[in-house]
């Protein structure tokens, strides 16, 4: 059976080829795609060749690539063993591809209409649940309790959803931090209490006299060493940083003594597979269970990810799409494709 799937050729080109489907696993299940979501920070890397994508090591650069972790979609097959979903039903997929078909492991597959859950879910909602999951592993494992304050550091898509689930788990008050003003106000609209321009010489006055003296908690997302740099000037003693960003430039240096070990600073590394693999515990959750948190959020009101998709393509219109990514700086916050929109 042949599909679709959206390949990055070369550097900086992406093509929707064809490709041959695998036979689906007596533990697999294939899903059809309804929506996938472009994570535009790892997508870009990818694209454009970064060498050091890849946490555990530099990457042999090379093409063709793909991407496309999170997608929603119904399940149209399942192996002999499946038992958790049968065809028809509608799912989420972690780990998979952009492409039209996706045939995974079980365990990557998660009911959207599961226990405790309402039919009005989206597809465009399930889409964005697991890279709901990386900020609210972040959150996590600084172990926030309500009334800390909290400061995100970088304001895509990854940083809002994390203004978001700060909220809801009753940081006060939330600081946003971006150098551009448009994701400032998205921040704010999302549930920041202030929005502060880190290029600013006084960023880190404005963010301790809004805190009263400095940040509990704070979530980096920017990926650059100066913002690790600035969100340690930022902190009250004791405070803990959860390192989200991919810091894929590693040309910075940080005053340890004066900024971590003085003040009792904990650092802690938050990449989205620093998790466990089986069962979950306080501060350290799997990504099924994870993922079903953002679900059970969506649908108990509590947290909104359909408002945060800006632009809505078609699979056939990924070139524009990725040379937009690759070169503009202004790449909108989440943009999805809807594989329903082929023709």
């Amino acid at each position: 059976m042949n599909g679709k799937q959206i390949v990055f050729t070369a550097a900086n080109r992406a093509e929707l080829l064809d490709v041959e489907l695998p036979e689906v696993g007596e533990h697999q299940v294939m899903v059809q795609t309804v929506i996938s979501t472009i994570s535009a920070g790892t997508e870009r890397a990818n694209l454009t060749g970064d060498p050091n994508v890849d946490p555990n090591g530099a990457s042999r650069v090379s093409f063709p690539r793909s991407s496309g972790y999170n997608s929603a979609g119904i399940v149209v097959r399942t192996g002999s063993a499946v038992t958790g979903v049968k065809p028809g039903d509608r799912v989420v997929v972690y780990w998979g591809k952009h492409q039209n078909y996706n045939v995974v492991p079980e365990e990557q597959v998660i009911p959207l209409d599961g226990e405790g859950l309402p039919h009005s879910l989206s597809f465009e909602t399930g889409a964005l649940s697991f890279i709901t999951t990386f900020p609210m592993a972040a959150i996590r494992k600084t172990r926030l309790e309500m009334g800390e304050s909290a400061l995100v550091m970088g304001l895509g898509v990854l940083g809002l959803i994390a203004v978001k689930l700060l909220r809801a788990a009753g940081a006060v008050p939330i600081i946003a931090a971006d150098p551009n003003p448009r994701r400032r106000e998205l921040a704010l609209k999302y549930g920041a209490d202030d929005a502060f321009d880190p290029l600013q010489e006084d960023f880190a006055r404005q963010v301790k006299d809004a805190t009263h003296g400095g940040v509990n908690t704070a979530i980096e997302v920017t990926g650059v060493g100066a913002g690790f740099n600035e969100a340690l000037d930022c902190m009250a003693k004791f405070g803990r940083v959860a390192l989200l960003g991919c810091t894929r430039n590693a040309d910075f240096t940080v005053d340890y003594y004066k900024k971590i070990h003085g003040p009792g600073i904990t650092v802690i590394g938050a990449h989205t597979i620093a998790r466990p693999n089986v069962e979950s515990h306080p501060g350290w959750f799997t990504h099924r269970d994870d993922i079903q948190a953002a679900l059970r959020l969506c649908a108990g009101g509590r947290l909104n990810l359909e408002e945060m998709v800006e632009e809505t393509h078609s699979p056939e219109e990924c070139a524009a799409v990725y040379e937009r990514l690759a070169f503009d700086r202004n790449f909108p916050i989440a943009v999805q494709f809807d594989w329903r929109k082929m023709k």
